[in-house]
Parts: structure tokens; sequence; C-alpha cells
């Protein structure tokens, strides 16, 4: 059957690049390419769902109408399609009418094309293979397109502002799009198989030393609290400036990449001769501080020695040793920062995408989320509108890429406000969004700073014995709240909330398990 508007091999289609450009030309020149197609398989695949509409089942998740070449079958499709989802059945007496009033499908033979379509010999059997091939040459066209693109863009210098980083983001959210066209299918399991997954998630956590699921944050109150940080989740750690949220960060880092291995499992065990990797390779994005000021944050943390003293140089020879130490612990663990200023959401996919390429990766930290920047390709009105593009991309990472992603988060003034400062959900900032794509929020928060900064006043009429008697009860509160951070689980999507208390050094910017058996200061 021939497609009655199928481009001849010796007639050049529009807009297509020839093999060369040569005004003088002669009859042996090199003929002109064509786009990537074929007319026949798109017109056995419409002949096979015509015939029977089981064939739509077995193809049609994998096609949309635009993946068809000829403008007619992509026209027919969408009607096919439509008649198909108000669970009518879609043949060539059904669809008469409708191709009677398109002049497009008139242009083709109306209702005489759409018979012949019906009346060829295909069979639902081969529906898939032809999907696939229409998909297939479909994404081989938009490759063309996207190449022509890329040069033009290259070329063209009137915005000053789409540099050529914003570009190969473009570009290459451009391909991941095509990469995943058609990847529906990909997302059903049955339940069978996703059973046996969630058995073998278990078992490798029985086999773990720390037992978690996930990806270990090194405290052991919040690992029992959330089962480690799991893949494919995103995390939020919010709280207001000065409570330690780089600091936690950095730590649940350090933490994580420190504790990486792989534990072989014992082959006569029920799921016996495993590979089991224990805390993971990590990628920190510090879009506020640099890759040396995080390190040099990191190196006081363990080497227990004052950043602020390491950055005037006010050190003695011991703790530069020590810090030497710490530095050479460093340059061994699988922890890598990426400190790109007004990073995209885009940009912060693609670097993720190629670290875990080169070295593997298991957890994602981003400081902070206000500080990415939208895809560049997009209008986004509004700031909200924004952090919902953002947050949902940290998410579609996570699940891409099957990593936990911990993202930190600012919190709105309104927490100043009241007498509990004690962050709740809506102090988020844009946190319906935040709030929505988040499987697990977090808040930190040190009732210390609070307390320092609220000294009691006496009242005009108040007895000084009563006076006396609130400053030792806000000074008892104060012992009792010093070096003591709590870690408020606000949300957990598959797990209890509640508040883990940490041991907070603030001298060092360190947070450790918190045993109220012994000495906080020994710590």
């Amino acid at each position: 059957m021939t497609h009655p508007n199928a481009p001849s091999p010796d007639a050049p289609p529009d807009n297509v690049t020839p093999l060369r450009e040569d005004a003088d030309a002669g009859p042996g020149a090199p003929a002109l390419r064509q786009p990537p197609n074929n007319i026949e398989v798109e017109q056995a695949l419409l002949g096979a769902i015509l015939r029977n509409n089981r064939a739509y089942e077995a193809a049609g998740d994998l096609l949309e109408a635009k993946h068809f070449y000829a403008p007619e079958h992509q026209r027919l499709f969408g009607y096919i399609r439509s008649v198909i989802d108000r669970a009518q059945v879609a043949n060539a007496t059904s669809l008469a009418h409708i191709v009677d009033e398109d002049d497009l499908l008139k242009g083709v033979g109306g209702r005489e094309y759409l018979y012949q379509l019906d009346a060829g010999l295909v069979t639902i059997i081969n529906a898939r293979q032809y999907a696939e091939t229409v998909r297939d040459l479909y994404v081989k066209r938009e490759l063309i397109g996207l190449g022509e693109d890329v040069v033009n863009d290259a070329y063209d210098s009137s915005d000053l502002d789409f540099t050529a980083d914003r570009q190969i983001e473009k570009a290459e959210q451009r391909l991941y799009d095509l990469a995943v066209t058609g990847d529906a299918d990909r997302s059903v399991i049955a339940i069978g198989r996703a059973a046996g997954l969630a058995v073998d998630a278990v078992e490798k956590a029985m086999q773990r030393e720390g037992h978690v699921v996930g990806v270990t944050s090194g405290f052991r109150d919040i690992d029992n609290m959330l089962g480690g940080l799991h893949p494919s989740d995103l995390l939020i750690l919010a709280g207001r400036p000065a409570m330690g949220k780089t600091a936690l960060a950095t730590n649940i880092a350090f933490n994580a990449a420190h504790a990486y291995r792989k534990i072989e499992t014992d082959p006569d065990s029920p799921g016996g001769g495993q590979v089991i990797e224990e805390g993971g390779h990590v990628l920190f994005f510090s879009l506020e501080m640099s890759s040396e000021q995080l390190a040099a944050r990191i190196m006081a943390e363990r080497a227990r020695v004052s950043s602020d003293k390491m950055r005037r140089g006010e050190i003695g020879p011991e703790e530069f040793d020590r810090v030497a130490q710490a530095a050479e612990e460093l340059s061994r663990l699988p922890l890598y920062i990426d400190d790109t200023p007004a990073l995209s959401i885009t940009g912060l996919r693609q670097r993720a995408r190629r670290v875990k390429r080169q070295h593997g990766l298991h957890l994602i930290v981003v400081d902070y989320l206000q500080l990415l920047q939208p895809p560049a390709d997009k209008r986004i009105e509004g700031r909200v509108n924004e952090v919902s593009e953002i947050t949902r991309g940290l998410k579609t990472l996570a699940k891409e890429l099957e990593v936990p992603v911990l993202a930190l988060s600012q919190l709105s003034r309104q927490v100043e406000n009241r007498e509990d400062k004690r962050p709740q959900l809506a102090d988020l900032r844009e946190s319906g969004s935040i709030e929505q794509d988040a499987d697990v929020v977090t808040f930190i928060y040190r009732p210390e700073y609070y307390l320092e900064k609220e000294h009691p006043e006496q009242r005009g009429n108040e007895a000084p014995e009563k006076f006396q008697e609130r400053v030792e009860r806000h000074n008892q509160r104060l012992a009792e709240a010093r070096n003591i951070a709590e870690v408020i689980i606000a949300k957990q999507r598959h797990g209890p909330v509640g508040t883990v208390e940490l041991q907070f050094t603030g001298e060092f910017t360190v947070f450790s398990d918190l045993d109220r058996h012994h000495d906080p200061d020994m710590y």
C-alpha cells in the first residue's frame, strides 16, 4: 500500500539538510537526505489497531500522535486514541464520519484510505514491534532537529545571557527528554516482583552492620527513626539561620562517605553470594560556600579545632598535625563537592548523572534549595512556582538515579514571632510544594540559641524574690539546653514522626549522638 503523500526518493522533503550545499551541483551530486521514516510501518500499525483494538493496548503506551511521520497518520492516531479512551470501538466504520469532516484526511482519500488500512493483512502480534519502530524513527528525527538547534543556538549571539553553559544544559535536558520517550511501560511492575525487591532490601539491611535499609546518616537515633536515607526519597532539612543546617548536612555527608564499604555475604546464607554496599559515595552541592570553605569546615570538625582559629592561622603545631591528619582522611573518602554558583536544577541533574556514571553515587546533598535556579529553558512566573519546579526536579532526580536527595531549606521569619520557636511545617518558605514533594521533612532547632538571647527583665510590680525565681528557672532551662540540638521529624511518608536529640559542640560545629548518662562536655 502506498501512502498518497509518501515522499519520493528523488523529491527532497521540507527543512532537510543536504549532504552538501553546492549551487553548481550537477546530475552526479549526492541526493538530499530525508528524515528517517517508514510510512509502510505506520500504515501497518494503524491497520492493526483498526482491525483489532487490542493492538492499541500493546502499543498505545509507547506512542503519541507526534511520533508518526505522516501528518495524516498523526491526525488519525489522535482520533483512534480519543475514541478508545472513551471506551468505544475504533474501526473504519466508527471513524468514517470523522474522517469525512477532516480536510487533511480527505486529501489522502478520506474513508477510502481508512478502509484500505483496515483491509491490510496485519496481525496484532506485530503491533508492539511496529510501535517501537515508529518511536525509534521519531527519536532519530528529533535528534536531527536537536543537532540543528544546537548549531543555530551557538551561532546566535543576540542573547548575552544565553551562555555556552546554558546552551549545554538546554541540549542535555532535551537529550534526556528524548531518552525517556516511551518509558512509561518500564514503570509497570508485577506486585510479585515488587515484593521480591522489598524482601531483598530487608535482607540487605539485616546484613549491614547498622541494619538500615538506606544510606546511614551516622547518627544512631536518626537512623533508628528513618531506617537510613532511602533511595528515591527527597529529604528536606530546614531551619532558621545559626541552627546548624550546613553543619548537620556536612556531618551526614562525611558519615555516609566514611561508612562506605562493600560487604561480601556468606554464599551459604539464604541470599548468599551478594555484594552489599554500606554507606555510600556522596555528591555535595555547595551553593553557598566554596569547596575549600566546606572542606575546611569538615577538617575542623574532624580535627576538633576551631574553624575560626584555623582560618586565621591561630593554631599550634599539635592542632595543625590533627588538621593534616583530617585532610589525609578526607582524601580517601568518596565525597565529591560541586560549588558551582547559581546552579540550575537542570545543571545539577547533569552533574549528578555524570558523577554516578564515573564514580557511582549513593547520596546527594544540596545546600541549599532556595539558591537553586529553575530550568533555563522555562519561563516561570513567581517564586512559589519556581520552588515547585525545583522540588519536583529534585524528587524526579532521586527516583531517576535511585539515590536519596537531602536538600537544605530556609524557614520564614514567622518562627521568630512565636513564643515557642520550634519550627512547624507551615514555616517552610514556599511550603506548599516543598512539603508536598518531600518524603521526609526534618527541622533542626537549638533551644540554647534562643534562651541565650532571652534575658529576663524585672516587671514593674514584680517582687524581687519572684524575679529571682524567674531568673533561676531561665538559667536552669538554659543549662538543660546547653549543647543540645533537636532534630524534629515533622513528616515521614513511610514511618513515624518525632524528635531526636543530638549533641552539638558549637566551637567545632559538630553533631554527635547524645548520651545523657555522661557529661556532654566530654564530647
